[in-house]
């Protein structure tokens, strides 16, 4: 009894000594080799160069400002916020050099921040370049340690992230250091506008979700918040001029006060990243007429809105000049897509205005958008709208007219023939609730494929990532956006030859991945980068850097 008790014992220690081996065996092959020959930095800067050394970095590190917009307040506070990010661990300072009172050598203590103009307006366009030196002091160099130059404070931001993505903590010495220094960096963004479309009337998101979302695009370099605020579903946003629009949100608890819509802009904008909002007409609005019946063309025919009645515009334009008041961005989305005109031509007060004005329900389409957009641009507005409005009635849209591409490929091509601007959101891929489009169809995609002409090139401002929220609340949500709108954020920031060549699955899967890393350092819940479906969890244990 005794001796089988022994034998068995034996076997299991034996069991469990190999099976640790392959474990350990297993997860050291399972261990992700970072391959020193990649830049990590994301999105990839346009020029730079780098060295061999490594330099440490105080955690007393101190901000050295110059130029007119040196003593710009979004640039103090956007030095304190990195300073958090990238000493996170304890001060950067070991308890026992606390102790006893020991005091490091630094190669970097200072980050000196050069803003040549003192102009805080945000707005298309605006200059985000800016030149990054990074080197250890040795007294004779002019620049020294660590220098951002920037024409604007907001070319400094996107110098800031670009500098924040250089320093990492070292574990062995406690220490903050750049490694491959001295870096030298002349970075630019290729395409003016870089969005993210985040949806709020599928599913109520709160302020501070919002926020996080915000801080998470400057991280990508994104400079437009698409706020989609309202749609057929619910009307969450405040609207002094008619104070009953909101009753058409979900429940009184899932609303946004005039106030909370301008907290958002002012935290977007101290990031570098404009907020454009979008009223969808005439479809898609629905929720309109909980507050307002009269909107409705019947009690069965609740969208498009009435096209016949003056009040129906006078609602739309009391909406924009309130919000003109809270969104101070040029561009303004008035939406235009998914018309369906059916039940206008079954509404009799509405088919009878048709027959008098010899209209028909296209016509009446048209007549909408194109009112919408005089309201628009006598508020001082640029009227972005869906494609369907360019499809349908192109020789008719307001020249001024911004065309945003959302159902397939070789619209802008058409749009920017015909001198219109164009905006790239082909669904097939770069529509983040397609939870079945991976990383790298979002990171292959081209805003100006199609179009060979340089200056037609231009008329395309560039693109957007949509967050449909069918299926996306604060539970979801930011593991839908990331990381595959990173994806989409390089392929607008970076230089179109220094990204398209070489096999991707070498030369940005692993940044990607490490990028990916870097946004749940920072608290962004951010999905595994080769997950077969978007925002799935990991399949099974095993290191950030090689999920």
């Amino acid at each position: 009894m005794f001796a089988d008790s022994f034998k068995i014992s034996h076997v299991l220690v034996l069991i469990f000594a190999f099976a640790l081996r392959d474990s350990q065996s297993l997860r050291l092959n399972s261990a992700p080799e970072i391959d020193d020959s990649l830049t990590y930095l994301w999105p990839l800067p346009a020029e730079f160069t780098s060295g061999n050394d490594s330099l440490s970095v105080d955690p007393g590190l101190s901000l050295d400002v110059a130029g007119q917009g040196g003593n710009s307040g979004i640039l103090r506070e956007a030095f304190d916020r990195y300073r958090r990010i990238v000493f996170k661990h304890s001060g950067g300072v070991s308890v026992f050099d606390r102790l006893w009172g020991r005091r490091s050598v630094y190669d970097i203590s200072k980050l000196k921040v050069i803003v040549n103009s003192d102009s805080e307006e945000l707005q298309l366009g605006v200059d985000e370049s800016y030149t990054l030196f990074v080197a250890k002091n040795d007294g004779q160099s002019i620049i020294g340690e660590a220098t951002i130059e920037a024409n604007t404070v907001y070319g400094a931001l996107r110098g800031l992230e670009t500098f924040s993505q250089l320093c990492a903590f070292d574990y062995e010495t406690k220490s903050v250091l750049v490694y491959k220094a001295p870096w030298y960096i002349q970075d630019k963004p290729r395409f003016a506008y870089r969005g993210l479309l985040l949806d709020t009337s599928r599913h109520f998101l709160p302020i501070n979700v919002i926020k996080q979302i915000i801080e998470s695009m400057s991280y990508a370099k994104l400079n437009v918040l698409h706020w989609h605020i309202i749609d057929e579903q619910s009307f969450p946003l405040e609207v002094p001029s008619y104070p009953n629009l909101w009753k058409g949100s979900y429940t009184k608890w899932e609303r946004y006060t005039v106030e909370d819509a301008y907290e958002i802009v002012n935290f977007a904008k101290v990031r570098g990243i404009n907020v454009m909002a979008e009223v969808d007409i005439p479809g898609h609005a629905e929720s309109w007429g909980t507050g307002y019946p009269d909107l409705w063309p019947s009690a069965s025919c609740t969208e498009p809105l009435d096209v016949t009645k003056n009040f129906t515009f006078d609602v739309i334009s009391g909406i924009l000049t309130d919000m003109r008041k809270i969104f101070p961005f040029e561009l303004f989305h008035l939406g235009g897509d998914e018309v369906n005109t059916d039940c206008w031509s079954s509404t009799p007060h509405v088919k009878q205005w048709l027959q008098e004005r010899n209209m028909t329900t296209k016509d009446a389409y048209q007549y909408f958008v194109l009112k919408a957009q005089e309201i628009a641009i006598s508020k001082s507005w640029t009227p972005v709208n869906w494609e369907e409005t360019f499809n349908t009635f192109a020789a008719n849209l307001n020249p001024r007219t911004i065309v945003h591409n959302w159902l397939g490929a070789g619209v802008c091509p058409k749009a920017v023939a015909k001198g219109f601007r164009c905006i790239f959101s082909n669904q097939g891929v770069w529509y983040l609730d397609h939870l079945d489009v991976p990383w790298d169809k979002f990171y292959t995609a081209e805003p100006v494929e199609g179009i060979n002409d340089i200056s037609k090139q231009e008329l395309v401002l560039g693109g957007e990532v949509c967050m449909w929220g069918e299926t996306a609340d604060t539970s979801n949500v930011q593991q839908t956006i990331w990381p595959r709108a990173a994806a989409a954020a390089e392929r607008l920031w970076s230089k179109r030859d220094a990204i398209s060549t070489g096999n991707i699955a070498l030369t940005a899967l692993p940044r990607l991945q490490y990028f990916r890393c870097l946004l749940t350092r920072r608290g962004v819940q951010a999905a595994p980068v080769a997950n077969k479906y978007a925002r799935s969890p990991p399949s099974g244990p095993g290191s950030c850097y090689v999920q």
